[in-house]
């Protein structure tokens, strides 16, 4: 017989791991935020705003590869693995990275936090196109209520902005941004098995650093990271608290509780974008916004919620 558990369990073990999973979602929520902040106290660009948080970032992303490293459990990685790191590093951490990044330049952090959020149903369509898995009714459902809270949000942004052309160019950023991470998303499966998602991610990372680094370099003078202190203060605070600390504190929640009690936790994430951006940027929460975002997080719940 297995002993019996302990009359009075920790109360940690009840309210640790959502916890953590709050914290990881309150992290990526605040991206946006530190980034449009960083625009406004300069003209700072999208490429140099991702320069600096992968500067600022690397010193953890060395540490990652260091421990990974240390892990003699896991087997070494073959060549096939390799291409896989780089191909996915490039698309999924700095392609998707730069369009986003690209595109919070023109729209605002909760349009462009509601757009990301659609990754799970853009996942659910390339599932069916590239590896012919049903999309259900369920599915369906779900995919036809985030997409209608995206549109909602979209037409009344459109309706109210001064340059249409700005909010489209802004919104078509962001959503190939969605695609591409979601592409990465499908393709990284196998690699994870292998080699382990923090050793994993860590290499994906180091991968993007490298791209955004040479990218900087061939295209912008050295004299651009001449700039306020302001920039500085919220490209460290992207990268440690809405880059790193988010990536562990998820980890950490998904050993403790699973991945599909982390990703519901996670549908928090546009609220506290929304109440981000009202709060530190000044922008606008309308009845709108609110509706289109529990249309997008009702679809995300469904798509992740298992029957």
């Amino acid at each position: 017989m297995s002993p019996s558990p302990p009359s009075h369990p920790h109360p940690e073990r009840h309210w640790l791991g959502p916890a953590l999973a709050l914290a990881g979602a309150f992290g990526f929520s605040a991206k946006a935020i530190f980034a449009k902040l960083a625009y406004a106290a300069s003209t700072v660009d999208a490429i140099t705003v991702l320069t600096f948080r992968m500067i600022f970032s690397l010193p953890f992303f060395a540490l990652m590869i260091w421990v990974a490293q240390r892990d003699a459990t896991r087997a070494r990685l073959a060549r096939r693995d390799w291409t896989a790191i780089l191909w996915l590093g490039f698309i999924g951490y700095y392609l998707a990275s730069l369009l986003d990044f690209w595109g919070l330049q023109y729209i605002t952090a909760s349009l462009e936090r509601l757009i990301l959020f659609l990754n799970p149903t853009i996942v659910v369509l390339l599932s069916a196109l590239v590896l012919g898995k049903p999309i259900t009714r369920r599915t369906a459902v779900a995919l036809g209520l985030s997409y209608a809270g995206i549109v909602m949000v979209f037409a009344h942004d459109f309706h109210l902005a001064q340059d249409t052309a700005v909010l489209l160019i802004g919104g078509g950023l962001v959503f190939a941004s969605a695609i591409l991470y979601a592409i990465y998303l499908v393709g990284n499966g196998e690699i994870i098995q292998r080699a382990g998602a923090a050793r994993f991610t860590a290499y994906a990372m180091a991968v993007s650093t490298l791209f955004v680094f040479v990218q900087f370099l061939v295209t912008r003078p050295l004299s651009v990271l001449n700039q306020p202190m302001a920039v500085y203060w919220n490209t460290a605070g992207m990268a440690v608290f809405s880059t790193v600390l988010p990536i562990w504190l998820t980890n950490e929640a998904i050993r403790r509780i699973g991945a599909n009690r982390v990703a519901l936790i996670g549908t928090i994430g546009p609220v506290l974008t929304i109440g981000l951006g009202a709060i530190f940027l000044g922008e606008a929460i309308t009845l709108f916004q609110m509706g289109g975002a529990a249309l997008v997080m009702a679809g995300v719940v469904l798509v992740t919620l298992k029957k």
